[in-house]
């Protein structure tokens, strides 16, 4: 390409284009060679316990979710209650700091599927990516991502930095669902209050706006502008 003065494409890019039209429905990924499955020396049932299905690491997320600099970007994780009965799931936007959080019953991918399509429908086109830890709740990303329209990533394993928002977030709900709490007490209605308090608290890195103000007010702007 060079030699003909065109424009280089990276792998990454084009492997993020055919996940995209995989998830679309389309049928490049039958042209690679491996058919998306990379080579190893170990044997697939070796390589595959553990793994997640069409997993999409951090490494391939556009670079401009680590600025944090636009709304959309959102960090999706979960909270257990007390001898891991029932969970909440949490989400939080990377430039914004708003948060959406809901309860389940149980920490299964069916259900934690179901929770953050609930939670990020609403968002649906301020929702350009989701990045989550490996656990097996997020293991129908891809269902995520069709319903949502949005790209989902994985963060490298022990690497809790690359999602160091979500930890801080969950943090300041633990403040209020404490790790000794029976989840099966908390109502919806709690949940929304929390959800709340946390949205309209000044934060002093969002130059003492709130959650909610700097959230919506990049919304109705972007709507405005259309």
């Amino acid at each position: 390409m060079a030699l003909e003065n065109l424009k280089p494409v990276s792998h990454e890019t084009i492997y993020k284009y055919i996940y995209h039209n995989k998830r679309s429905g389309g049928n490049l990924y039958k042209y690679l060679r491996n058919k998306n499955k990379k080579y190893t020396k170990r044997s697939a049932s070796y390589r595959s316990r553990g793994q997640i299905k069409g997993r999409i690491s951090i490494d391939f997320r556009p670079a401009i979710v680590e600025e944090k600099s636009r709304i959309g970007d959102w960090e999706v994780d979960t909270i257990i209650g007390k001898n891991h009965h029932q969970a909440i799931v949490t989400l939080v936007d990377r430039n914004s700091k708003f948060t959406l959080i809901k309860k389940v019953e149980a920490k299964q991918a069916r259900v934690v599927t179901n929770a953050i399509i609930h939670l990020l429908k609403p968002v649906q086109a301020h929702t350009l990516t989701i990045t989550s830890d490996n656990g097996k709740e997020f293991s129908y990303h891809e269902e995520v991502a069709k319903a949502l329209d949005t790209e989902f990533y994985f963060a490298n394993p022990y690497q809790s930095w690359q999602r160091g928002l979500n930890e801080h977030t969950n943090g300041l709900i633990r403040e209020y669902f404490p790790k000794k709490m029976e989840f099966k007490n908390i109502t919806d209605e709690q949940i929304v209050e929390v959800q709340n308090k946390l949205n309209r608290r000044p934060r002093k890195i969002l130059g003492y706006q709130t959650p909610a103000e700097v959230f919506f007010d990049t919304i109705t702007k972007s709507y405005v502008a259309v």
